[in-house]
């Protein structure tokens, strides 16, 4: 798990990677789409493994009479599928990708065409910046919000409402599907409230998006049927995207020459949000 969570990183350096690529005008909708497409595969694992390899090797194994538990194998079975997957995709970034539309780094280094960074001296000089710790407690409160959810939305609805362990798992996918647009509109949003009104306009929006991310979870925590449970949790789905989308959108006017720096930080509260209220969430 904890070589899973370093791999995870990779959110920071597409963040970056989409700003590089895009001007700040419209780098809420290029972060947000980049960055919602990605947390889909969230939902494409909860169909994909949960509601088709689980049942499969489960099956396998059932025929084939091992002495284990064949549930406990084929979970461990099917994790093994997205991780080929990644590494393939990998390979494909390292040789075919560009780092920038000038150029990859290290030829324009090679050049003298960029000068060499100093980590340090970007680190100092994001943590310095009391925006960025604001910015990481807002992440914290939509994509740990988001993680948090991921994580008990299944096992919710199979105890809640008694479904079976891969009905439970499509159900619950519908909460990460939203991502096909939610956060992508987000910033999309973000964006078109930022050429109306500057920063205010995207401060305002995202403040918006908290504030019906609160009023939809408590919904869904007072759904007592399973239709009225899943359009909650959808409309909440919707918000907590469009927070998170809305959030990147304003983290390349914090300090643009430590965009990836500011952009790590603000991730990590992402994360640290998602143990905080999965500790909350056992705790109550």
């Amino acid at each position: 798990r904890l070589v899973t969570g370093i791999g995870g990183s990779a959110f920071v350096t597409c963040q970056y990677w989409t700003c590089t690529m895009f001007t700040k005008e419209v780098a809420g909708t290029a972060n947000a789409l980049a960055a919602g497409w990605g947390n889909l595969g969230g939902a494409v694992a909860q169909i994909f493994v949960g509601s088709m390899l689980f049942p499969l090797f489960k099956w396998i194994y059932g025929v084939a009479g091992t002495e284990r538990d064949p549930a406990e194998l084929s979970w461990r079975t099917a994790c093994i599928i997205p991780g080929l997957l990644c590494a393939v995709f990998s390979f494909f970034v390292l040789r075919y990708a560009d780092d920038s539309p000038k150029g990859n780094y290290r030829k324009r280094k090679h050049l003298g065409l960029m000068p060499k960074p100093s980590a340090m001296k970007y680190i100092k000089a994001a943590v310095h910046d009391h925006n960025t710790w604001l910015l990481l407690i807002q992440y914290g409160c939509c994509f740990g919000v988001e993680l948090t959810t991921s994580n008990a939305a299944a096992l919710y609805f199979r105890e809640e409402f008694e479904l079976s362990t891969e009905a439970a798992a499509a159900v619950a996918s519908t909460f990460g599907w939203m991502n096909l647009f939610a956060r992508g509109l987000g910033g999309f949003l973000s964006d078109i409230s930022n050429a109306h009104r500057g920063m205010r306009g995207r401060l305002t929006w995202q403040l918006i998006c908290f504030l019906f991310e609160g009023v939809f979870v408590i919904v869904f925590s007072k759904a007592r049927t399973l239709g009225g449970a899943i359009t909650a949790l959808m409309t909440f789905s919707l918000f907590v995207q469009a927070a998170e989308g809305s959030t990147f959108g304003i983290v390349p006017y914090l300090n643009p020459n430590v965009t990836g720096t500011v952009a790590g930080i603000v991730g990590a509260g992402g994360n640290a949000g998602g143990v905080i209220f999965s500790i909350l969430f056992r705790q109550m």
